[in-house]
């Protein structure tokens, strides 16, 4: 599948299946920024260059992991001869997935917190997924037997690693808010989401050696937005993936979230998406 085209204007491009794997070695790969209607992530293999995002310019080389976004504007520009591996997905993918990676997937792909660039913090896990990109690639190569369940494999492993570094980016402050606290904070909400016990006020402002009184103010101070208002809204987005790529009764939804029944779930949801849970879900099987 070709990635750059020489078209007018920014460039659009889909992808027509759950996920798909390239690995492309080049030289001349000057490409346009683009946007897609799909996620990737992106190892380099071998080579060195620039990854443009956002009109942001970065430095790439080898054991680099950068995780795009289907709203991000970006492209390279290669200096070395460069070995890229894409693996793109789909929303679709999720629909294939059990719902404890399901949680994983969303913690990386619909949470936009993290900064551009390579997404590996560990420095042991940099050798990790250059084995288990390298394993995809024979995959795809031999196609032996069960292939396509090995290759699911290993991008689920790769997934897993993933979001292990993304939750390693914001260090926690030893006492008192720095200038990281905020983001840590919007990153410890998300790793706690499922835990309502951990998301009080009181315990989150124990966690970070912040004021109980200041906790609210110092979040939407940093982030514009009031802490319990982005607990409800994150967890809206997160029954929304529930609702549109599981079979999860409304029942259990709620109960995963720590709503005391259904009845309150439904309240919640339609105050702010104007529709039930059970709606919502018919709306959208419609749409599709």
């Amino acid at each position: 599948m070709g990635l750059m085209c020489n078209f007018t204007g920014m460039e659009i491009r889909n992808l027509y299946e759950p996920f798909a794997l390239e690995l492309r070695e080049t030289d001349n790969y000057i490409a346009r920024e683009h946007k897609k209607t799909f996620f990737e992530m992106v190892f380099i293999l071998e080579g060195t260059g620039v990854q443009i995002i956002n009109q942001n310019k970065l430095p790439y080389a080898p054991n680099k992991l950068f995780l795009i976004f289907p709203e991000d504007s970006h492209g390279f520009e290669v200096q070395e001869t460069t070995k890229f591996f894409f693996i793109r997905f789909n929303d679709s993918y999720l629909r294939t997935q059990g719902k404890e990676w399901i949680k994983k997937m969303e913690f990386i792909f619909h949470v936009h917190n993290h900064l551009p660039g390579c997404i590996l913090k560990n420095v042991t896990d940099k050798p990790l997924i250059r084995s288990l990109v390298e394993a995809l690639n024979r995959e795809v190569i031999n196609n032996n037997a069960n292939h396509d369940e090995v290759i699911t494999q290993l991008i689920n492993t790769i997934i897993t690693v993933a979001a292990r570094n993304i939750t390693l980016q914001d260090s926690v402050p030893a006492s008192g808010p720095s200038s990281n606290t905020s983001m840590s904070l919007v990153t410890y909400v998300q790793e706690h989401i499922y835990q309502p016990e951990n998301l009080k006020a009181e315990k989150i402002a124990a966690h970070f050696n912040i004021s109980p009184t200041y906790i609210s103010e110092y979040f939407r101070k940093h982030s514009g937005e009031n802490l319990q208002q982005y607990i409800i809204n994150y967890k809206l987005k997160l029954m929304e993936t529930r609702l549109l790529y599981t079979d999860m009764r409304i029942n259990e939804i709620a109960d995963e979230f720590g709503f005391t029944d259904e009845s309150h779930l439904n309240r919640i949801f339609k105050k702010y998406k104007d529709l039930s849970p059970t709606a919502f879900r018919k709306q959208r099987a419609i749409a599709e």
